[in-house]
């Protein structure tokens, strides 16, 4: 097949659907790789770039998709692009069905199969061609960087002779990957994050990456990522209510509130209302990642910087990734290739339209001359609801005491019986061999049981990084090998000698590079 890449025409737009390095991963498909003049100029793509990947480039949009079986794009194509198209040829791009119903008319009309890259079911397998989880991850991260560009103080706090700058206290709303990205940029720069999503899930997670979780005091069900194939769902009112109250509680405190609120075939849920950004200080920064679909916050407008009465700053930019131009192209570019991949099973350049396939069926909006969007869900779940871990309880310092002399009690048990076990066995072999090997043979068990149970004792998260100190402790055999020198027989003096030369090479050797490893986690 014939894969053409077209030129964005929408303003600002800067990204482009295949880059010189995914047309390689598509030739080894067996396909062709051609792309319009112009379409990577944004990204950082020349034309020469292209031609020295061996891409065909076209000299306009109409050329291109005379020539190719199979259009891709990023952004929703416009009336234009689907009527200069042909019956049975393919368009990838995004295409945001919900809002777009005139467009999936044309499509099924002109009977062009359309594969929308913003419907990709959440499933694990579908993870490499999640175009909105990779642009989000882009967009969660340059929000930040905005944020930042646009706030008066450090993210971070410091204590200097000039004075103490306090660290910015961050709120993002909607932990998903464009929520998670922001987490982890504003937790890097120092900042003290704080994080809410209506998803339960997702709290561990939030947890682990610094931040701290916003918790509501109600208690109705929500809705598990997993019957919503991973994005949050529809709230009732009561808890849009207590949410809402919840973050007029919180607006006085934060310096930087970050939106990332969307539910897919739905207007963006306006999460901070006007009387919350009025309680806002002055110099405070909202970044409304959810501009494109009408803003999470009241006053967003959509691809414009305002400042309010009260000095909030709030940010409404719907191009994010485009701000990273080359490298949103190149993850798009990999999304869009592994599409690819999954439509060419026999990798000889024969797209074959499964709609059988979870991920096929559930990103196809218009085949053979049919609408198909919605999708049935997807036969496998997306995120699975994890159970909240039970809290280890609380002892007191008798129960802990009364522990600790249990465990005492027990080991010494178990110590006493292996040294009665050990002993009558040494009787029983005693018995039968001679006096010379008894001699012998009782140093080295007590060699044994000594090192075991000085190397026990050692805590296993020390093991590794004091492996070195470990082995020089294991070397306490050397003991065994002292009292052998002294032996009446050549060959035992001789074996004991060596034995005293290699553990104490372990020893020394041990301890000296434990030494220099602990002096580089110290201060100078």
């Amino acid at each position: 097949m014939k894969i053409g890449a077209l030129r964005e025409n929408y303003e600002g737009e800067a990204r482009v659907a295949v880059t010189p390095s995914s047309a390689a991963h598509l030739k080894k498909l067996g396909h062709e790789v051609f792309v319009e003049s112009g379409a990577g100029v944004g990204a950082g793509f020349s034309d020469a770039a292209y031609q020295a990947a061996g891409i065909t480039v076209e000299p306009n949009a109409t050329a291109l998709i005379n020539d190719v079986d199979v259009v891709v794009k990023v952004r929703p194509p416009v009336p234009a692009e689907i009527r200069a198209m042909r019956r049975g040829q393919t368009l990838i791009s995004y295409f945001y069905p919900a809002q777009n119903a005139d467009l999936l008319e044309l499509a099924r009309e002109q009977g062009v199969t359309a594969i929308a890259m913003d419907m990709v079911p959440r499933i694990s397998r579908a993870q490499k061609m999640d175009a909105l989880s990779s642009m989000a991850n882009i967009a969660g991260y340059r929000a930040v960087i905005e944020a930042a560009n646009n706030f008066g103080r450090f993210f971070t706090g410091q204590v200097t002779a000039a004075g103490k700058v306090p660290p910015a206290k961050v709120l993002i709303v909607g932990a998903g990957v464009a929520g998670l990205a922001a987490i982890g940029a504003a937790t890097s720069l120092g900042a003290q994050v704080y994080a809410f999503d209506v998803r339960p899930e997702v709290a561990e997670q939030i947890e682990s990456m610094g931040a701290e979780f916003v918790y509501l005091d109600f208690k109705e069900n929500l809705t598990d990522g997993a019957a919503t194939g991973g994005y949050a769902a529809p709230s009732s009112p009561e808890f849009r209510e207590a949410q809402l109250a919840r973050f007029r509680e919180l607006a006085p405190q934060m310096d930087i509130v970050i939106t990332t609120a969307l539910i897919p075939g739905r207007d963006a849920p306006k999460l901070w209302t006007a009387d919350m950004v009025a309680a806002m200080k002055t110099g405070s920064v909202i970044v409304d990642l959810a501009a494109e679909r009408g803003g999470n916050c009241d006053l967003t407008v959509p691809d414009a910087r305002i400042v309010t009465d009260n000095g909030v700053v709030i940010i409404g930019y719907t191009d994010f990734p485009s701000r990273m131009g080359a490298q949103a192209s190149e993850l798009y570019g990999n999304n869009i290739r592994h599409m690819l991949a999954d439509l060419t099973p026999g990798k000889d350049g024969q797209l074959v339209q499964n709609m059988e396939d979870d991920v096929i069926r559930g990103s196809t909006v218009a085949f053979d001359g049919d609408v198909t969007w919605p999708p049935p869900p997807p036969k496998v779940a997306a995120i699975a609801a994890q159970k909240p871990k039970e809290k280890p309880k609380e002892l007191t310092p008798e129960e802990r005491r009364a522990q600790e002399i249990a465990a005492f009690k027990a080991q010494t048990r178990s110590q006493v019986g292996l040294l009665v076990i050990g002993g009558l066995l040494l009787l029983l072999l005693g018995l039968v061999a001679p006096a010379s090997f008894m001699q012998h043979f009782i140093v080295f068990v007590l060699s044994v049981f000594i090192g075991f149970q000085v190397i026990w004792n050692v805590s296993h998260s020390l093991h590794t990084p004091l492996m070195a100190v470990t082995n020089a402790i294991s070397s306490i055999i050397i003991l065994g090998a002292l009292m052998q020198i002294g032996s009446g027989s050549f060959l035992v003096i001789v074996l004991a000698a060596l034995s005293v030369f290699m553990a104490g090479i372990n020893i020394f050797g041990g301890f000296l590079v434990t030494r220099r490893m602990l002096a580089m986690f110290q201060k100078s």
